[in-house]
């Protein structure tokens, strides 16, 4: 769940903005079925922030090249970013592996709807934080993170990533990388989650 939304194909970006209310926090609700309100009893609504869920969203089973710099996914990352994911696609490319992006930059409003919708779905603040990062803490809404699939992909990135200063970085997500490599290709120690 940690950098894949499991939200629903986002409505035309020329269509009107929906607003919702804050996250209420502790209160047993369900949502329908795309997230398009509660149901029982309780009044349970995603965050505020949440008011564009098309700003980086990428659907589920559907990816975008690291070169297509039109989609906001990819032109609103880090430049140095940007250069090191292509950089690594090019060189991925000569072995025959296709490095492709699941994830990359988010706004904030989408961050905070995934954020919300993990709290829905694990109950609480903390567990959620494990798998998504709030948008204050997330790299992805500054543009300094991406996701790479497919799973070979993310294997590849794994043993070459750090040439290009490209490092897994956390233990629980085999697809997120973020540019912290040292000048000699050494990555940081693996956190285990986004929380830790």
């Amino acid at each position: 769940m940690g950098c894949t939304p499991a939200t629903p194909a986002p409505t035309p970006t020329t269509g009107p903005v929906i607003a919702v209310e804050p996250l209420a926090i502790g209160l047993a609700a369900t949502l329908a079925p795309g997230g398009q309100g509660p149901v029982g009893d309780s009044a349970l609504s995603i965050g505020s922030g949440a008011v564009d869920t098309t700003g980086g969203f990428i659907p589920d089973g559907q990816m975008a090249s690291p070169f297509d710099v039109k989609n906001p996914v990819v032109g609103f990352l880090d430049p140095m970013l940007l250069r090191a994911i292509q950089g690594a696609s090019r060189a991925a490319a000569t072995e025959g592996v296709d490095v492709m992006l699941t994830s990359g930059w988010r706004s904030n409003g989408f961050q905070r709807r995934l954020f919300d919708e993990a709290v829905t779905t694990y109950g609480s603040v903390d567990i959620a934080s494990q798998f998504v990062a709030s948008p204050d803490e997330s790299m992805h809404v500054i543009g300094k993170a991406v996701d790479v699939g497919p799973v070979v992909a993310d294997e590849w990135m794994i043993r070459n990533g750090p040439r290009f200063g490209l490092c897994q970085i956390y233990a629980n997500e085999i697809w997120h990388f973020e540019l912290v490599a040292d000048a000699q290709g050494n990555c940081p120690p693996l956190r285990p989650d986004a929380a830790g």
